[in-house]
């Protein structure tokens, strides 16, 4: 398991991102973290993985505190999709795709790996292309690929060096549908869920409710830096408290195939 124990996160002396939150992510299931604005969900994805922690409590991967990992032992058990991915260099997409895969992962495997994950992804058609001229949706499908490459070549050199049971993988995605269309919002998070499948733990930040609810087995729902619910989308996310959190009233009801659909309630447009 992945988690955060009273983890508390605060910029200068006044701002509290993360206000001792706890919670964990285990391997096999889809997490979503949900909530407003400056809810602290990124801020926690990145002190989960890792990333410049100096927070108050502890996270921990498997027990161990995560500070305790070097960052060779995190590349070969997490992966972490950021909001805003770069790129350094005119990469084409397969060579993107391909840039975490360990170097000692023979080349017949690294090339099924970087297709299987361009595949993932829907971007094999632009294997060869230049990265760095897709358009933002593109370019971050792309790197998503890059990450699945990452936990794909990662369990290749634990199985290859009969480590395969030694502990979870884990998939971090921060807003992995922000500049993306219905069709491939939906097609990541289906990536999301089979990675899942695979055993790994996926933890994700989405603003979309809808899609939370659709694919996360379990919900945390944050507020000003505070967990305020962690369960199922059908325990979380009700009329009452999405109004709260939002601001806003919201309505919540089942759709036609009984998936649960939240909907702002929006007044009539005033007369012009």
């Amino acid at each position: 398991m992945l988690e955060a124990r009273d983890v508390t996160v605060r910029f200068g002396r006044h701002i509290v991102a993360v206000d001792g939150v706890s919670l964990g992510v285990s391997p096999g299931e889809v997490m979503t973290l949900c909530g407003p604005n400056g809810a602290g969900k990124s801020t926690l994805l990145a002190a989960l993985a890792g990333d410049r922690w100096k927070g108050e409590g502890s996270v921990l991967m498997d027990g161990r505190p995560l500070p305790n990992y070097s960052s060779a032992e995190l590349a070969t058990r997490r992966a972490v999709l950021e909001q805003t991915p770069t790129l350094s260099a005119a990469f084409t997409v397969g060579q993107l795709a391909g840039l975490s895969i360990p170097m000692q992962v023979p080349p017949e495997r690294t090339e099924e790996i970087v297709r299987e994950s361009l595949d993932d992804v829907g971007l094999s058609a632009r294997a060869g292309h230049r990265a760095d001229v897709l358009s933002g949706g593109q370019r971050h499908r792309a790197h998503l690929a890059r990450v699945l490459g990452q936990l794909a070549g990662a369990e290749y050199m634990a199985k290859a060096g009969g480590k395969a049971s030694t502990g979870g993988r884990y998939l971090l995605l921060d807003e992995p549908t922000a500049s993306l269309d219905l069709v491939h919002q939906i097609a990541v998070m289906k990536v999301a869920r089979r990675a899942a499948s695979r055993g790994v733990g996926v933890l994700v930040v989405l603003h979309d409710l809808n899609l939370a609810a659709a694919f996360s087995d379990r919900i945390a729902l944050l507020c000003q830096g505070r967990l305020v619910a962690l369960g199922s989308a059908a325990e979380v996310m009700t009329a009452e408290r999405l109004s709260t959190i939002y601001e806003t009233e919201i309505d919540v009801d089942r759709g036609p195939q009984n998936n649960l659909r939240i909907t702002p309630v929006l007044a009539p447009s005033a007369a012009v």
